[in-house]
C-alpha cells in the first residue's frame, strides 16, 4: 500500500529493564543447599511450561535465556521467561510449595520430562548447581544455574490503563495478526498497531498487500490513551497474548507505555518493547468512493473461493472474480493443475466488474469470520484495493493482481 509515509527501523535488541530484584537463594537445614522445592500435578506444570516458552530466547542473546525460571513462594508459584523483547509472568496452579524460593530449569528437558511421564505429582528440587524432577518410579536431573542471573520479568502496577474482555480481545487479535508483515526494513508493520482512546480500541495490521482494521468499545482507566504516538506491539507478543486468553469472560488491563505495553489477565503478565519506527498512514489506504457495493455472505463465499483456488499454481497465484446481475463467477487457470469455472448466487443488481485477487489474501481474512456473518465488498474498478466491511467494525482492504 503506496500511501505510507515515514520510514521506520527494525526491532533491535535491548537491555531488558529490571524493575526488581529476582528471588534469592533460600536454604532449609534438612535440604542441603535447597533453593526450591515444590510439587505439581504434572499436565497443569507441563500446559504452564509448554505456554510460557513461546517467550524463550530462540536466538543466542544469553544462555540462561533458554531456560524457564520458577519462582515458588507462600504456597503459590510464578513461571518467567523471556527473550529480552517479550516476557511472561505466569501463574502456575495446583502447587504444594514446601521451599519458597527460585529456580532455573531448561526448558526444553523440562517440557519433554513433563510430557513422557507417567505420574499425576512431580516433585521439583532445585540449587544453583542442579534441577531434579521426580516422580514414583523416576526422576531426572538437569544442570542448574543461578536464579539471580535470570533477567527479571516487570510485573503489572499501572494505574492507567485500558480494559478489554478476553475474548474480545482475542477476536481482535485473530482479525488482524495474520495481515501483518513478516519482515519490511522501511516500515515499523512487524506486529499490531494499538489506537487507544477514552471509548474504544482499534488494533490495525498491514503487510503493504492488505489491510485489516478491527475496532471495539474499552474501558478506559484514568489519562491513558495513545493520541500522538503509533505504537506498533510485535507479531509474537500478540501471538503469546492470544494463546493467554483461555476464558472469554475474564478482563484484560492494557498499559501502553512510549517504549514498551504490559497486559495483565487473572492469570498472566506479558511485557513486549514496541517495534521501532513509525507506523504508515493506514487510513489512506481505505478508499472514499466506489462503483459497486456487493452484500455476500461469509461461508458461501469462503468455500467458492476455496474451490476455484485448487487450480491455481506458483506460477498463477490469482482468481479471476467477475460480478453480473445476481451472479458471480471464479475462474482460475494453471498451466499444470487445470482450470476451474465456480458460480455462487448474489444479491447484485449492478454492473459488471472483473477483477483478480490472489486467494491467499482473501481466504486468511474469510476464515476469521463466523460462516453467517454478512460482508459487503466494495469495488472501483480492476486497478483499485477492494474495501470489504462488516456490521461490528471490521474493515478489510485487499490489493488486486495484474
Amino acid at each position: 500500500m503506496s500511501s505510507e509515509i515515514v520510514p521506520g527501523k527494525k526491532q533491535t535488541a535491548k537491555a531488558f529493564p529490571l524493575t526488581g530484584k529476582t528471588v534469592g537463594t533460600y536454604h532449609d537445614d534438612n535440604l542441603e543447599g535447597t533453593v526450591m522445592k515444590a510439587f505439581f500435578h504434572r499436565e497443569g506444570f507441563l500446559s504452564a511450561c509448554q505456554l510460557a516458552s513461546a517467550a524463550v530466547a530462540s536466538r543466542d542473546v544469553k544462555p540462561i535465556l533458554r531456560n524457564l525460571k520458577a519462582v515458588a513462594d507462600d504456597g503459590s508459584c510464578t513461571l518467567m521467561a523471556t527473550d529480552l523483547e517479550i516476557g511472561i509472568r505466569l501463574d502456575v496452579r495446583s502447587v504444594k510449595v514446601e521451599e519458597a524460593g527460585a529456580a532455573i530449569l531448561p526448558t526444553s528437558q523440562t517440557v519433554a520430562v513433563l510430557r513422557e511421564s507417567l505420574d499425576e505429582e512431580l516433585e521439583l528440587d532445585a540449587d544453583a548447581d542442579r534441577c531434579l524432577l521426580r516422580g514414583k518410579h523416576n526422576e531426572f536431573e538437569m544442570p542448574g544455574e543461578d536464579p539471580d542471573n535470570f533477567p527479571d520479568v516487570p510485573s503489572f502496577s499501572a494505574e492507567q490503563y485500558h480494559e478489554l474482555q478476553a475474548g474480545v480481545l482475542r477476536d481482535m487479535i485473530r482479525r488482524t495478526i495474520f495481515a501483518a508483515a513478516t519482515e519490511n526494513p522501511r516500515y515499523a508493520v512487524t506486529g499490531i498497531l494499538w489506537e487507544l482512546d477514552n471509548e474504544s480500541a482499534r488494533l490495525v495490521a498491514t503487510d503493504g498487500r492488505r489491510l485489516a482494521v478491527t475496532r471495539h468499545a474499552a474501558v478506559c482507566h484514568g489519562d491513558h490513551g495513545t493520541k500522538g504516538q503509533t505504537p506498533v506491539v510485535p507479531t509474537k507478543a500478540m501471538a503469546l497474548l492470544d494463546r493467554v486468553l483461555s476464558d472469554p469472560d475474564e478482563i484484560v488491563r492494557i498499559c501502553i507505555r512510549p517504549n514498551d505495553v504490559l497486559f495483565k489477565t487473572d492469570r498472566a503478565t506479558i511485557y513486549s518493547r514496541l517495534v521501532e519506527g513509525r507506523y504508515p498512514d493506514y487510513k489512506a489506504v481505505i478508499p472514499k468512493k466506489c462503483n459497486a457495493k456487493i452484500p455476500l455472505v461469509v461461508g458461501p463465499f469462503l468455500t467458492a473461493i476455496r474451490q476455484s483456488a485448487i487450480m491455481t499454481d506458483d506460477e498463477s497465484k490469482r482468481v479471476s472474480f467477475r460480478f453480473d446481475k445476481n451472479n458471480l463467477t471464479l475462474q482460475a487457470y494453471g498451466a499444470k493443475t487445470g482450470r476451474a469455472k465456480v458460480e455462487l448466487p448474489i444479491d447484485y443488481d449492478g454492473k459488471t466488474i472483473e477483477i483478480n485477487f490472489d486467494p491467499k489474501y482473501l481466504l486468511e481474512m474469510l476464515r476469521v469470520l463466523d460462516p453467517e456473518t454478512s460482508l459487503t465488498m466494495e469495488l472501483t474498478d480492476n486497478n483499485t484495493p477492494a474495501h470489504c466491511y462488516t456490521s461490528d467494525h471490521y474493515t478489510y482492504v485487499v490489493m488486486p493482481v495484474s
